[in-house]
């Protein structure tokens, strides 16, 4: 008997019928390998630079290549699954991370860990917009979507927390390559159990996959986000490593939309951008991210460097954000249903300003109180606008499109991060340098050096001593929190705007359940002769 049936699911039944939900667990412990790996390595760069000893430029490209390629690729996997199977996709994306993760934790030198977080990147890229559009697929009733895409964002948010803290106990015990080791065992056991449980799904397969198209998107976004991440780092705007990879990225994305137009058989329908939900969905989930990401880099600076907590300290301090995101997770179905997706995004934009703009309160001195309940705030907000923005996207995507839709909304994930890191960064550095050059005592050459960052102006202010150090570590760190003030506005504006964009989106959630095709589900021997050799 062959290995799978294939039925086409008239409206109203379910894939996979009650293992839907046991299909969900397996979609987020795969989520939660990629958001982990994302953040994991953060704690262990002091001691991958001990043992490699990389360059600063090969430093920046261990943390940066797994997400600059993994944006990069993930419009290429997300359609190429519509095409050829979405579970396809996720499994060899299973294969390739446990490879990938064996060859980065037992790299002998920087370039080979480069290259193995490349290829996580690439995994990582395979395995993202595939959780989301299986999703799609085997929730077809619009509620009970809702209730998995809240659990499936709550272990976002886990992942993203988890990281760091994993990261942290595996050093204390083990060697930095073990943060990379601890996925194989995970791996090997997503890839048999994916094999038996996950329904297998594709989109429209007519006509041959667009190998140019796909190419072009992913040379376009490499480029895009490379630059980006270049103004991040605090590159010159004019710089030519700068500027010529954002020109190719956007002729590159340019060129792919012409093409998408012309094409006959499009990797991307552009015509999903036509539905008003769809196309604030994804500007709701840019400015989202653009607003609060370059955020979260300043506040664990200022938790570091203002109030002198150590990184654990940090961390914990950082944890009730997490944990309001993941309770705006799970309320999500409840929330989506009762309220609409126009009013739920609104008010997570809202509440989040309001989060921001509490925030705006803090200063030199510790503050535990307006802290815990400022990320409070912020964590319930912006899990709140990211959810109903994700909800509202996935269901305007046609169910044949859920691969492409998904890596939109994913890919929109990513810029937004990164353009939040670049423009908040500049704002931070606007407000900040300039009050460091007429400190009292302190030399022009030793004012521009501190006007840097907040890190190195501590550092010149040590070399300096006396009187004048004293004073520049002053100023510096009131200049900081000045500049921390007005990056606050800045993204309460930003927020605010989102609150105006999400006015477009449905004002109530249809619900109900719709016609899912090409679905194949594995065969009732093959699961019971599975499970007998196993």
């Amino acid at each position: 008997m062959s290995g799978t049936t294939t039925a086409a699911v008239r409206p109203r039944r379910r894939p996979a019928g009650a293992n839907r939900w046991v299909v969900l667990v397996v979609l987020c412990v795969s989520l939660l390998l990629v958001a982990v790996d994302a953040t994991v390595l953060h704690v262990a760069v002091p001691a991958v630079t001990e043992d490699l000893k990389p360059g600063a430029l090969e430093l920046l490209w261990i943390v940066d290549v797994y997400p600059l390629v993994c944006a990069s690729l993930l419009i290429l996997f997300g359609t190429l699954g519509d095409r050829i199977g979405r579970r396809r996709v996720l499994l060899l994306g299973y294969g390739l991370f446990g490879v990938a993760s064996a060859l980065a934790a037992l790299a002998p030198t920087a370039e080979a860990l480069i290259l193995a977080r490349a290829l996580l990147g690439v995994g990582g890229a395979m395995i993202m917009p595939a959780t989301l559009s299986i999703l799609r697929q085997v929730f077809p009733d619009r509620r009970e979507r809702a209730l998995a895409i809240g659990i499936w964002s709550a272990v976002a948010a886990v992942g993203a927390a988890v990281g760091p803290l994993l990261g942290g106990f595996l050093l204390e015990h083990f060697w930095w390559g073990a943060v990379f080791l601890v996925n194989i065992p995970l791996m090997l056991v997503s890839l048999p159990v994916g094999r038996i449980l996950l329904p297998e799904s594709r989109g429209d397969r007519s006509g041959p996959w667009d190998v140019v198209g796909a190419l072009m998107a992913a040379g376009g976004l490499f480029g895009v986000v490379l630059g980006v991440k270049q103004l991040g780092g605090g590159a010159a705007p004019l710089s030519p490593f700068t500027v010529l990879p954002l020109l190719a990225g956007v002729v590159l994305l340019v060129l792919f939309v012409r093409r998408q137009r012309r094409h006959p058989h499009p990797l991307v329908d552009l015509r999903m951008f036509r539905r008003p939900a769809f196309s604030t969905s994804v500007g709701c989930i840019v400015l989202a991210m653009l607003a609060l990401v370059g955020l979260e880099l300043i506040a664990a600076q200022y938790l570091q460097l203002v109030l002198g907590l150590s990184p654990l300290q940090t961390g914990l301090r950082l944890l009730p954000l997490t944990v309001a995101a993941m309770a705006a997770g799970l309320a999500g179905a409840r929330m989506v249903r009762r309220f609409g997706p126009r009013r739920m995004v609104c008010a997570g934009f809202v509440l989040t300003a309001a989060a921001v703009l509490t925030l705006t309160a803090m200063g030199t001195a510790d503050n535990a109180q307006l802290l815990l309940g400022g990320f409070v705030l912020l964590g319930f907000g912006l899990e709140t606008t990211l959810f109903g923005a994700y909800e509202s996207m996935l269901s305007e995507a046609p169910a044949e499109q859920a691969g492409g839709a998904a890596a939109i909304g994913e890919t929109s994930y990513q810029l937004g991060a990164g353009i939040g890191i670049a423009l908040l960064g500049t704002v931070m550095n606007a407000a900040y340098a300039p009050n460091l050059r007429s400190v009292p005592g302190v030399p022009r050459h030793a004012s521009d050096a501190a006007g840097h960052s907040l890190g190195e102006a501590y550092a010149v202010a040590g070399r300096l001593g006396g009187s004048a150090g004293a004073a520049l570590r002053r100023a510096a760190r009131d200049s900081f929190v000045h500049g921390l003030h007005v990056t606050l506005l800045v993204s309460a504006g930003l927020l605010l705007l989102g609150a105006v964009m999400a006015l477009r989106l449905p004002r109530v959630m249809q619900c109900g359940a719709e016609p899912v095709t090409a679905v194949e589900l594995p065969a009732p021997r093959e699961v019971v002769d599975s499970r007998v050799t196993a």
